[in-house]
C-alpha cells in the first residue's frame, strides 16, 4: 500500500480522534473540543497573534447532494455575517490544491469558552449582568434577522449563545452554529433546539414560523437568568405546551382559527380554559422593566410577540440601548443555497466560496465599547 503524498507546504497532518486533519501550520495545538452529526471542532493556538480559535471540520461534505448543498450554505452564511455578537469568520481553507481534489474544507472561528447554560448554572446573575446578556443576545438576532435567519436559540448546545473566554468578566456574547440555522422562510422542523425553550407555534407545527420563534427563546432564557429555574419544564411537547399556556393562558378562538394545521386547531379546542398570569407573581425577583419586556417577549401569539429590533428599544435597555452599535445585516441571498446543482456543481460553488474569502480586519478580537462592566 502506497502512503499518502506529503501535506501540502505550509499544512501539517494531525490525527485527532481518529480522523485525520491538515490544517494551516500557523495553527498550532489541535485539541478536540467536541463533534456533532456534521463536523467536528477542535481548538488552536493562531502562532501569528496568540489567539485561541475553534477549527471546524465538516465530516464528508461532499458524500451526497444534500450534504454539499449543507456545507455550501453554512460557509456562506458564515461569510455574510459580520457583526461581534454573531460568530463570525476568521479564515477558510482547503488543504486541497486543485478543485479535482477538493474533498476538505476547514472554518475557524473565534474560540468561545463556555456556553450561557453552563453560566447560568455556575453563577448567579446580577441584574445588571442581566440586562448586558439579554441586550447582547437581542443585538446579534436584530442583525441576523435582518439578514433573513432564523436562528432557533438555546442556551446551551447547537444553535446556542456562547461566552467568549477573556479575562474580563464581559465579553460579547456570540450565536454559533448557522449550520442549524433556517432560512425564514424554509422548513423547519423544531426538533433542535433543547425542547423548554421551543416557542409554542415550533412545539405544535401550528403555522409558518417567523424570526420570533427567536425572541420566545430569548425570553426564556432571560427568565431563567432572573430566576435561577427553567421556565417552562415540559416533559414532552403536549406537557411542554401546557406549562406554557398555565401561565400565557389559553389563546382566543380567533387565534386558533389561524393555526393552519387542523389537529393543531382540534387540540387547542379541547384544551381547559386558563387564565393568563401576571408575569410578576412568576418572576418575584424581577424588576417591573424586566417584566414588562418578559411580556411582550413570551407572547403566545407570534405575530404579536415583540421583534428584536423593538425589543432593543424596550426602557429595560436605556442605560444600554445605541442606535449606531445596533446594526443590521444585508439581507442574505438564499436563492444559491436553493438551486439545484450536481455534486459537481456544488463542490466547484464551494471551492470559489472558500478561494474567495477575505479574513476580516478585527473579527474575533474586537471587544465592544460597552463591555467593560
Amino acid at each position: 500500500m502506497s502512503s499518502p503524498p506529503p501535506a501540502r507546504r505550509g499544512f501539517y497532518r494531525q490525527e485527532v480522534t481518529k480522523t485525520a486533519w491538515e490544517v494551516r501550520a500557523v495553527y498550532q495545538d489541535l485539541q478536540p473540543v467536541g463533534s456533532g452529526a456534521y463536523g467536528a471542532v477542535c481548538s488552536a493556538v493562531d502562532s501569528r497573534t496568540g489567539a485561541k480559535v475553534a477549527i471546524k471540520k465538516l465530516y464528508r461534505p461532499f458524500q451526497s447532494e444534500l450534504f454539499a448543498k449543507r456545507a455550501y450554505r453554512e460557509l456562506r452564511l458564515l461569510k455574510h455575517m459580520r457583526h461581534e455578537n454573531v460568530i463570525g469568520l476568521l479564515d477558510v481553507f482547503t488543504p486541497d490544491e486543485t478543485l479535482d481534489d477538493f474533498t476538505d474544507f476547514y472554518l475557524v472561528m473565534p474560540f468561545m469558552g463556555t456556553d450561557l447554560g453552563k453560566l447560568m448554572k455556575h453563577e448567579k446573575l446580577s441584574e445588571d449582568r442581566i440586562q448586558f446578556l439579554v441586550y447582547q443576545m437581542l443585538k446579534g438576532l436584530k442583525y441576523i434577522h435582518a439578514a433573513g435567519v432564523i436562528h432557533r436559540v438555546s442556551p446551551g448546545g447547537a444553535g446556542s449563545f456562547l461566552w467568549r473566554a477573556g479575562v474580563g468578566r464581559a465579553w460579547p456574547l456570540g450565536i454559533l452554529d448557522f449550520g442549524l440555522a433556517r432560512q425564514a422562510d424554509s422548513e423547519m422542523t423544531g426538533y433542535v433546539v433543547t425542547r423548554w425553550y421551543r416557542a409554542p407555534e415550533v412545539i405544535l407545527n401550528w403555522m409558518r414560523y417567523t424570526q420570533t420563534v427567536d425572541i420566545w427563546s430569548a425570553g426564556c432564557i432571560m427568565a431563567e437568568m432572573i430566576t435561577g429555574k427553567t421556565l417552562f419544564k415540559g416533559s414532552d411537547h403536549l406537557d411542554q405546551l401546557k406549562e406554557i399556556m398555565k401561565v400565557t393562558g389559553t389563546p382566543p378562538a380567533d387565534f386558533v382559527q389561524r393555526l393552519q394545521s387542523a389537529d393543531a386547531k382540534n387540540y387547542m379546542k379541547g384544551l381547559p380554559e386558563l387564565e393568563k398570569k401576571d408575569f410578576a407573581s412568576i418572576l418575584t425577583s424581577a424588576s417591573p422593566l424586566a417584566v414588562n419586556l418578559l411580556e411582550k417577549m413570551l407572547v403566545l401569539d407570534a405575530e404579536r410577540r415583540v421583534t428584536a429590533a423593538e425589543a432593543l428599544t424596550h426602557p429595560y435597555f436605556e442605560s444600554l440601548h445605541d442606535t449606531e452599535d445596533e446594526p443590521k445585516a444585508q439581507k442574505y441571498d438564499e436563492s444559491f443555497d436553493d438551486m439545484d446543482r450536481t455534486l459537481d456543481e456544488w463542490k466547484r460553488v464551494t471551492y470559489k466560496e472558500v478561494l474567495s474569502f477575505k479574513p476580516p480586519l478585527q473579527l474575533g478580537t474586537k471587544v465592544s465599547k460597552e463591555t467593560a462592566l
